[in-house]
């Protein structure tokens, strides 16, 4: 069970990173978010 909640946080934590890759700096900007944030924002969506 441990493995698939893994898993499945690993699976979140990449799909919220992707995304937020795909937006420019210009949206980013408008969020209030810098690309540096982006890995630390992912892990609390998760969490």
């Amino acid at each position: 069970m441990n493995i698939m909640r893994s898993y499945s946080n690993w699976r979140r934590y990449r799909e919220t990173v992707n995304e937020l890759n795909r937006l420019s700096q210009r949206e980013l900007s408008d969020l209030g978010i810098s690309r540096a944030d982006i890995p630390s924002l992912a892990r609390r969506a998760i969490g």
